[in-house]
C-alpha cells in the first residue's frame, strides 16, 4: 500500500505526498525527554495559533509512537522492475474496485471534471493509488494515530525535526479550527492521511469543504478529498482542462527527448500512437518518453507532470494514469516490456496468497489486495525455494512454483 511509504516535503517538493525516506539509517535524537519537550514546544504552537486549552487537550499525556524511527529506517525494499510495479499496482483488484467507485461516484466526479477540468480518470487513479479507493481493510491494516507519530518526528528525528515541527503544528491548527478531534486523525506513520494521504499543510491550504457540512474533511466521504486534490491539481500542478495526459506510442530507434513538440511534429517525426488511433488534438505538446529501452514509449503531455507534482516519481505518476484509463475501459499497453509478464489476474493471485499461507507465510489475507506482508511473504518463499530474484513480486512464474510446477 502506497500510504505506509510515503511523506510530504513540501519545502523540496510541491506535492501531497512523498515516498518515505529510505535506506539512509536514522537515529534517535532528542535533547530532553519526551514529557520536557512537549512543554517546551507549547510556545511554538501557541505563536502559530493554536490555544493552550487545544494544545494541553492533545498533547498532555501523549505517548510518542517510537516505532516511527524503525519505519523511517527499515522501510521494505523490493527492487522491483517497472513491468512489475505497474503490474501490482494497476491490479485486477484496484480496476474491478475503481469501476464500481466510477459508478457509485459518478455525480461527484463529473462534478469535479465540470469545477475543476481534471479528467475522473486521474481522479481515480490517484485515489486508488494512494488508499486502495478509501479501502476500509486497508485502512483498518495501515493506519495509526497521527498525534503519537507526528509528535515522535517532531521530538526525536534529527534530519528533518523542522519539517515535522512544522506538521505537528498544522496537525493541531486542525484540531482548533473544529475539522477533526485527535482520534479522527489516524494515517500512515508519516502523517498522511484520508482518501488521496494529505499531510496536515496541504489539508489546511488547499483543501475545501467540497460536501458543504462546514469543515474540510478528507477522511470519511470521499467528496472533499477527491475535490480538494482536483483544486491541488490545477493550483500547483497547473492540470489543463481540455487535455489527456498523454498516449503510449511506437517511437522506433528513438530514446527519451524532453523537447515539447506538438503531437502532429511528433507524428512528423514518425512516431505514432501505439493503438493506431489519431492523436485527437494535433496541436498540443508533449515530450517523449522511453522509461525502458525495448519497451512502452509515451507522449506526455503537461498534465502527467501535473499530476507528478503529487509525488516526483514518474513511474508513480505512470501508474496514476494508467490505473485511470484501465478504470474507465482502456486495455493494458499494447508494446510489452523486455522480459515482462502479464500481469496476474484476481483469481491468481488469492490463489497465491492461499498457497502462501499454507505453506506457513502469513500473506495478511487472501483477498487479492498485494500488500507489504503478501510481498514479504513472496520473498520469504523464494528465498527458501532458491528462486532468483528473491524480490516478492507475485507473478506467474511465482504462480508456477507454487502450483508444483
Amino acid at each position: 500500500m502506497e500510504i505506509a511509504r510515503r511523506h510530504l516535503v513540501e519545502a523540496a517538493l510541491s506535492g501531497a505526498a512523498l515516498l518515505a525516506l529510505g535506506a539512509p539509517a536514522f537515529a534517535q535524537v532528542a535533547a530532553q525527554p519526551f514529557a520536557q519537550w512537549v512543554e517546551s514546544f507549547r510556545p511554538r504552537a501557541l505563536a502559530k495559533g493554536v490555544s493552550d486549552a487545544t494544545y494541553t487537550r492533545v498533547m498532555s499525556g501523549l505517548k510518542p509512537d517510537t516505532t516511527v524511527f524503525t519505519e523511517i529506517r527499515s522501510q521494505p525494499e523490493f527492487n522491483q522492475q517497472l513491468w512489475q510495479y505497474l503490474n501490482r499496482r494497476v491490479s485486477d483488484w484496484r480496476i474491478q474496485t475503481g469501476q464500481e467507485r466510477a459508478k457509485t461516484y459518478a455525480p461527484l466526479l463529473a462534478r469535479i471534471e465540470k469545477d475543476f477540468g481534471v479528467e475522473r480518470g486521474v481522479i481515480l487513479g490517484l485515489w486508488g493509488i494512494e488508499s486502495t479507493f478509501g479501502d476500509p481493510v486497508v485502512k483498518q491494516n495501515h493506519s495509526r494515530p497521527v498525534f503519537p507519530a507526528l509528535a515522535a518526528l517532531a521530538w526525536g528525528e534529527p534530519r528533518r525535526r523542522a519539517y515535522w515541527e512544522t506538521e505537528l503544528i498544522n496537525a493541531l491548527r486542525i484540531v482548533e479550527k473544529g475539522w477533526a478531534t485527535p482520534k479522527d486523525m489516524v494515517g500512515s506513520w508519516a502523517g498522511a492521511m484520508g482518501h488521496t494521504q494529505w499531510m496536515p499543510e496541504v489539508w489546511l491550504n488547499v483543501g475545501i469543504d467540497y460536501d458543504g457540512d462546514g469543515r474540510v474533511n478528507p477522511l470519511d466521504k470521499p467528496d472533499d478529498a477527491l475535490g480538494s486534490s482536483a483544486r491541488y491539481l490545477v493550483n500547483r500542478g497547473k492540470y489543463r482542462r481540455g487535455e489527456h495526459w498523454g498516449y503510449e506510442v511506437r517511437a522506433p530507434g528513438r530514446g527519451s527527448d524532453e523537447t515539447s513538440r506538438s503531437y502532429e511534429a511528433w507524428q512528423a517525426l514518425g512516431v505514432t500512437r501505439a493503438d493506431g488511433q489519431p492523436f485527437p488534438n494535433p496541436k498540443l505538446t508533449a515530450k517523449l518518453w522511453v522509461p525502458v529501452p525495448g519497451g512502452p514509449a509515451f507522449l506526455l503531455g503537461p498534465n502527467f507532470y501535473a499530476v507528478k507534482t503529487y509525488n516526483p516519481s514518474m513511474n508513480y505518476t505512470l501508474a496514476i494514469v494508467h490505473l485511470g484509463d484501465r478504470v474507465l475501459g482502456a486495455g493494458p499497453f499494447v508494446q510489452s516490456f523486455p522480459n515482462s509478464e502479464r500481469a496476474p489476474t484476481l483469481a491468481e493471485v488469492q490463489e497465491m496468497q492461499k498457497r502462501l499461507t499454507a505453506a506457513g507465510y502469513d500473506t495478511g489475507g487472501t483477498d487479492g489486495r498485494v500488500g507489504n506482508m503478501t510481498m514479504l511473504a513472496a520473498r520469504q518463499y523464494q528465498q527458501k525455494a532458491g528462486l532468483m530474484p528473491a524480490d516478492g513480486y507475485l507473478g506467474l512464474k511465482l504462480l508456477a512454483k507454487l502450483r508444483g510446477g
